[in-house]
C-alpha cells in the first residue's frame, strides 16, 4: 500500500533517484562509518546508503514508516529509532558520527540547533533543506540573507551549499526550491564565547531589530562601543562571528548580560 505523505510531519518524499545518489556521492561513506539518517521516509536515501555501509541507524517519527523499515531490513544492517529527532540524544550513538537526512522543512532550524549541542560527537552533516534556509546558513556579513541563523551556526560549523534540488524531484512537490548543505563542526581551537548563553542571547537581541543601528537596538546594554572595538553605527548584519563573540564577552565582563 502506498504511504500518504503526512502534513503534520512535513513529509515530502524524493522520487528522483539521481538526487539521493548525488547526496551519497557527496557523503562518500565508508563501510564502517557511523551514519545516522534523520527522516528516512520511503528509503530514497536509505537504500543507496545501505549499499555502502555495514550498518545504518535511522530516526523516524512516523510509526507506519518505522514499521515498514523494520520489516524490510534485518536489524543486523539497520537500526530503526522510532522517535522525534528533537527528543533524541545523538551522543548515545558514539563519536565520529555522520548525520544525514532530508529534514522536514517545518522544523529544520530547531533540529539544527538541537544537533549543535552534540557537535563534538559529529564528523560531518549533510542535509537537504529549503534553499532559502541554506542561503541564510552560509551567508556572509553584509549579505541580505545574513541572519541570527548564520551567526549561530557559523560559530560552530564550516558550511558549504552543494547543489540545488527543484520541487519536481519530490512527491508531493514542495512550493520552494531545496538544496543540500555540508556542515563540518569546527575544532576545539575555534573562537568560543565565555558564555554560550550570553552569546546566543546577544545575537538574538541584535537581529530582533536588524534595520536599526546596534547603538539603538542594544541601547539598554549601555555598551562602550569604542572599548569593544565595534563602530556604534554598525547594524546586526555587519558583524561577523568574532565580533559577536567579542561583544558578548564584553557584556559578560561588564555584567550587562
Amino acid at each position: 500500500m502506498a504511504h500518504q505523505a503526512r502534513k503534520r510531519f512535513g513529509q515530502h518524499f524524493l522520487t528522483d533517484q539521481s538526487i539521493p545518489e548525488a547526496i551519497v556521492r557527496a557523503i562518500n561513506p565508508q563501510a564502517d562509518d557511523l551514519v545516522i539518517e534523520i527522516g528516512p521516509g520511503l528509503s530514497a536515501l536509505t537504500e543507496p546508503l545501505m549499499t555502502q555501509l555495514n550498518h545504518l541507524t535511522v530516526v523516524e517519527i512516523d510509526r507506519d514508516l518505522a514499521h515498514r523499515l523494520r520489516n524490510q531490513h534485518s536489524p543486523k544492517h539497520l537500526t530503526v529509532v522510532e522517535a522525534d529527532a528533537l527528543t533524541v540524544d545523538f551522543s548515545q550513538f558514539g563519536t565520529g558520527l555522520r548525520i544525514v537526512g532530508n529534514l522536514p522543512y517545518n522544523i529544520s532550524s530547531p533540529i539544527l540547533f538541537h544537533l549543535m549541542q552534540v557537535a563534538e560527537h559529529v564528523r560531518d552533516q549533510h542535509f537537504m533543506l529549503q534553499k532559502e534556509v541554506i542561503d541564510r546558513m552560509v551567508a556572509k556579513p553584509g549579505d541580505s540573507d545574513y541572519s541570527r541563523l548564520s551567526v549561530m551556526l557559523q560559530s560552530r560549523y564550516k558550511m558549504h551549499s552543494l547543489f540545488d534540488v527543484p520541487p519536481e524531484c519530490f512527491d508531493p512537490p514542495p512550493r520552494v526550491m531545496s538544496a543540500v548543505v555540508r556542515m563540518i563542526p569546527l575544532g576545539a581551537d575555534r573562537p568560543c564565547p565565555q558564555s554560550p548563553e550570553a552569546f546566543a542571547k546577544l545575537v538574538t537581541k541584535a537581529f530582533a531589530q536588524r534595520r536599526k543601528m546596534l547603538r539603538r537596538g542594544l541601547s539598554d546594554l549601555k555598551i562602550d562601543w569604542e572599548q569593544v572595538g565595534i563602530a556604534e553605527t554598525s547594524r546586526a548584519e555587519d558583524l561577523n562571528v568574532a565580533d559577536y563573540i567579542r561583544l558578548a564577552d564584553y557584556c559578560v565582563a561588564e555584567h550587562k548580560l
